[in-house]
């Protein structure tokens, strides 16, 4: 499914995203436009090093009403897992999150589609 674009909420709480060690390589640095996948898209690890590209689509009910800035879109990789209760389904760092959307929004609708 990689041209497959799905639509979900996106959860920002201004922390820090990723353990000291992320679940794919360990101590490895990855950069800073990276992501944790959730159960959705993790597949049981095969999610590592998986590239999306995800695009800011608006507000969900609350926070900001226009929390989108600039192309309001980015493309991350997957780093990490985002373990069971996470909120989103795709789990932005705190750089790639304002890259697209203002931080102080939390929660935004995105896209992402497999790149």
């Amino acid at each position: 499914m990689i041209n497959d674009i799905c639509q979900y909420n996106l959860m920002f709480q201004g922390g820090v995203l990723l353990s000291l060690t992320s679940s794919c390589d360990g101590f490895q640095d990855e950069g800073v436009m990276i992501a944790a996948a959730s159960n959705a898209i993790w597949d049981n690890r095969a999610a590592c090093g998986r590239r999306y590209r995800v695009k800011c689509l608006g507000p969900t009910n609350q926070g900001d009403l226009h929390p989108c800035r600039g192309s309001g879109t980015v493309e991350v990789t997957i780093v990490d897992y985002c373990p069971a209760g996470c909120r989103g389904t795709i789990d932005l760092s705190q750089e790639a999150f304002a890259s697209i959307a203002d931080p102080d929004a939390g929660k935004i609708r995105i896209s992402y589609q497999r790149i």
